[in-house]
């Protein structure tokens, strides 16, 4: 399933399914079994995805169902409890780098504050940060409570995926003192969507091809297949650590090509339109807005 937060015309945040065009609203096709929020229904557990693939039907498209055309569609999970990054996990993007593998994952943190939805714009003030960078990303989404987890179990701990990018102020993150939290969760920094597509729809999302396209231009090509740490040993090493919650969301880190390692180097400018493709995952497309 594509499972969707949005907005219809003069209504609030309700949950969906995309199915043959149309959104199904999901408390509606459900009889009221199903809540109009993405993380109250992931925290229902394995009967609300049964119950949401039992509604999602193209009858029930017809009668409670909008055109996707005609509703805003929002980050699926706007509201985590956390949002957790790895960097340095691709074997491309460590060779661009000059860097050596990690001996851990490494890890840091994106505050749910910085998540937008697709079509909302990036923004960010030239005061703060004037060297914007692209990351695509492939996000995990956890679908349940979540502790200390065996990698051969990780998968059921999964309720799907989403395209992220984490947007990314090199500036800070890098050339003022190491701020990687203050570099990656700027406002608008975590552009998630457009669909949250459940786990048994991808059969192997450590092959998928992941690319980022500034106006049209890609400028990141690769394959999940690069990931130095694979999804299973991510949601085990994070899970011995602290308790990952239904709609937790960990981004698993960006291929080569991004901005900073090119000579020269790339930066978004204002005006730019960026799009993350994660095989499988839909478009996720943002413009780019320079403040001040």
């Amino acid at each position: 399933m594509k499972l969707v937060t949005y907005k219809p015309a003069g209504a609030g945040p309700q949950l969906g399914v995309v199915v043959d065009g149309y959104v199904v609203n999901m408390a509606e096709a459900s009889g009221g079994k199903l809540p109009n929020d993405m993380r109250a229904f992931l925290e229902m557990g394995d009967a609300a995805m049964q119950t949401a693939q039992a509604a999602a039907t193209v009858a029930n498209a017809r009668e409670f169902g909008a055109a996707l055309d005609d509703v805003k569609l929002m980050a699926p999970i706007p509201n985590p409890s956390k949002v957790v990054a790895i960097g340095l996990n691709y074997m491309d993007h460590v060779r661009e780098s000059g860097g050596s593998v990690p001996e851990i994952a490494t890890m840091f943190a994106k505050y749910p504050s910085s998540i937008i939805g697709p079509g909302d714009a990036i923004r960010w003030n030239p005061d703060v940060t004037s060297k914007v960078d692209f990351e695509a990303e492939l996000a995990v989404v956890i679908g349940k409570r979540a502790r200390n987890v065996s990698e051969a179990d990780a998968f059921d701990y999964i309720a799907g995926y989403m395209n992220c990018h984490d947007v990314s102020a090199r500036d800070l993150q890098i050339e003022r003192g190491d701020q990687w939290i203050m570099g990656k969760s700027l406002d608008t920094f975590c552009p998630l969507g457009p669909y949250l597509v459940t786990r048994d729809e991808i059969a192997d999302p450590h092959n998928l091809r992941v690319r980022c396209l500034v106006n049209g231009e890609a400028l990141q090509d690769s394959n999940t297949k690069e990931l130095i740490y694979k999804i299973p040993y991510l949601i085990a090493y994070l899970s011995r650590g602290f308790t990952l919650l239904p709609g937790d969301v960990v981004t698993t880190g960006t291929p080569h090509g991004v901005g900073a390692f090119r000579t020269p180097p790339v930066f978004l400018k204002d005006g730019d339109v960026v799009t993350v493709e994660v095989e499988g995952l839909g478009q996720l497309t943002n413009p780019c807005v320079e403040e001040g």
